[in-house]
């Protein structure tokens, strides 16, 4: 795999409270000690039920969009096969409560319309608990109304989009990874000390992905910094983004940030190389994850370019990387495709899925033996910000926001596709500071499942 994080394992070395670590290994396994929201029986012990729509005595069934297919399928429909794996293995070892997971995901093409059809499905038909993981912006807009109207839970969208963060108005939905304007102050303050008086250009998709982005990045790079940027349109790709990098190579630009999705990334990547434009590259979490990346351009390319383009790309993250097997969460995970994903590939995207479903799961566990919708949204607000498990930052969850992850580091990828840290895990939120923080990830335990 290449050159590792070999710093990784000395700073990654996190003691995790009691009361975390409780919670963790409860996760797995039925119990039968009381909670609020469980009913007891003569015995004195408590009996799962069927405690709301989704939920039976032995099962959990979860709802999901995804774009199986479209312009954001490359590397993002293998995020809900992992999210299932995950919940394979935690149901074959006792599930949460004794009940297991299914995560229900319906193809919506990365097409709003779509989108709409599929969650109307999940929740008026087939009863779902609630969405977890819905991915995209646009897309994930299309109904964020109608499932807070039906105060159904809507947890870990997959976007980082700062509309989600609206705790008055989606009361029922919660972000998971760093918010984008999160990102852009990242990526702003990582240039600002690396790449001073530099040309920056930006590349950026033209909705509050992209938008984001920018926002957060000229927060940090004033004074004219920023030489150029340039919008695409995710739905008109096949016509490549050669006018677009044009642009900024007639702008002078020396650092690229591209907030784009990986179809973008590669389309970006084989128009600078056709012209033999060599700015230093940096990406959104989004953008680049090596495997799928590498992928992408040689089929643009029909072959005639390699991986070995991304050689020396920088991206940020906030999760362990796939390339680190010496990281407990990434060696699980690895296990856990092994014995239930094998046809997919293992990536970032696997550990993007599989984090996301271990926290959910402890999310219902902490909502109780008998969960209700509003009991996991109590959850959410009041126990989901002490979270913690594989991922490098602080949650931001409680009564009053509903970020995510908040913040990441950046990684630089090699000549094999590993990844290495060139930089301090930053934490921020949407206006405040920008400032270095330890890692925060935590051991597995041992009785995980």
């Amino acid at each position: 795999m290449g050159n590792k994080r070999s710093h990784f394992s000395k700073r990654f070395r996190v003691t995790v409270a009691a009361a975390s670590l409780s919670l963790i290994a409860a996760a797995c396994g039925s119990s039968s000690s009381s909670s609020s929201s469980g009913s007891s029986s003569s015995g004195g012990t408590t009996a799962n039920t069927a405690s709301a729509p989704g939920i039976t005595a032995t099962s959990i069934l979860l709802g999901s969009h995804q774009p199986l297919t479209g312009p954001a399928a490359p590397g993002y429909s293998e995020i809900a096969p992992a999210a299932q794996a995950y919940f394979d293995y935690l149901n074959a070892h006792g599930g949460v409560y004794g009940r297991s997971i299914t995560l229900k995901y319906e193809d919506d093409g990365y097409n709003p319309a779509n989108t709409t059809q599929v969650v109307q499905k999940l929740v008026l038909q087939d009863n779902v608990f609630g969405i977890v993981g819905g991915l995209g912006t646009p897309t994930h807009q299309a109904v964020v109304n109608f499932l807070n109207t039906n105060k159904v839970p809507d947890l870990f969208v997959a976007s980082g989009c700062d509309c989600w963060n609206q705790p008055t108005v989606h009361p029922y939905t919660y972000g998971f990874q760093p918010d984008y304007i999160i990102e852009g102050k990242v990526l702003g303050t990582y240039i600002a000390s690396k790449y001073a008086g530099m040309k920056i250009g930006v590349l950026y998709q033209n909705d509050d992905f992209g938008g984001g982005g920018l926002t957060g990045l000229k927060q940090i790079l004033t004074g004219g910094q920023i030489v150029s940027a340039q919008p695409y349109d995710p739905t008109t790709l096949t016509n490549g983004l050669g006018t677009q990098v044009a642009a900024l190579q007639a702008a002078g630009a020396q650092v690229v940030v591209l907030l784009t999705i990986p179809a973008a990334t590669a389309l970006a990547l084989l128009a600078m190389a056709s012209t033999g434009f060599q700015p230093t590259l940096l990406s959104s979490s989004v953008s680049a994850d090596p495997y799928t990346l590498g992928g992408l351009v040689s089929n643009f390319s029909k072959g005639k370019v390699g991986a070995s383009i991304l050689t020396g790309m920088q991206t940020l993250a906030y999760l362990p990387a796939p390339t680190d097997l010496t990281d407990p969460w990434t060696a699980l995970f690895k296990t856990i495709h092994d014995k239930y994903d094998a046809s997919q590939p293992f990536d970032g995207n696997t550990i993007f899925g599989m984090s996301m479903a271990y926290y959910t799961a402890l999310a219902i566990k902490a909502a109780g033996q008998n969960p209700t919708r509003q009991s996991l949204i109590n959850a959410m607000n009041t126990q989901a910000g002490s979270f913690t498990g594989p991922g490098l930052t602080p949650l931001g969850y409680s009564s009053t926001s509903h970020l995510g992850f908040l913040g990441a580091e950046v990684m630089q990828i090699g000549a094999s596709g590993s990844l290495t840290s060139t930089s301090p895990i930053y934490v921020t939120n949407v206006n405040g500071p920008v400032t270095t923080h330890a890692s925060v990830e935590a051991q597995v335990p041992a009785n995980l499942g």
